[in-house]
């Protein structure tokens, strides 16, 4: 999977997100959580783009720390929807597993990159 594929896929589950909290309850819980959903969930996305763009190797593990903050928020705040009956589980499952799936990919990716860091400068 490419940098383009990532852009792609966090932009989808950014819009998957929105998706979502249209469908949950206009009650103070309900718009509460969407709240935190639609920035969580759309940060994602936002903050990979960054990730893209960064100058240094340091500038890149740093920005992927953001990326994988804001998806592991995401699943927590849908644990919530789940745990506090708010939505089924039915309506959570793909997105909670695209959730995980995407702080394990940022999670192997900002390891391979921290260690590839280290061992350079264990080089030079």
């Amino acid at each position: 999977m490419n940098q383009e594929d990532l852009k792609n896929r966090t932009k989808r589950f950014a819009l998957n997100i929105l998706a979502l909290v249209d469908l949950l309850p206009n009650t103070l819980k309900g718009r509460s959580i969407g709240n935190q959903l639609v920035r969580c969930g759309t940060s994602v996305g936002a903050n990979y783009r960054s990730v893209c763009r960064s100058r240094s190797k340091a500038e890149f593990v740093a920005r992927l720390g953001v990326v994988i903050e804001e998806a592991d928020e995401v699943c927590f705040w849908l644990e919530l929807l789940e745990e506090g009956k708010i939505m089924e589980e039915s309506k959570l499952a793909d997105i909670r597993s695209e959730g995980s799936q995407l702080v394990a990919i940022m999670t192997k990716s900002r390891k391979t990159a921290a260690s590839c860091s280290n061992r350079q400068s264990e080089i030079t």
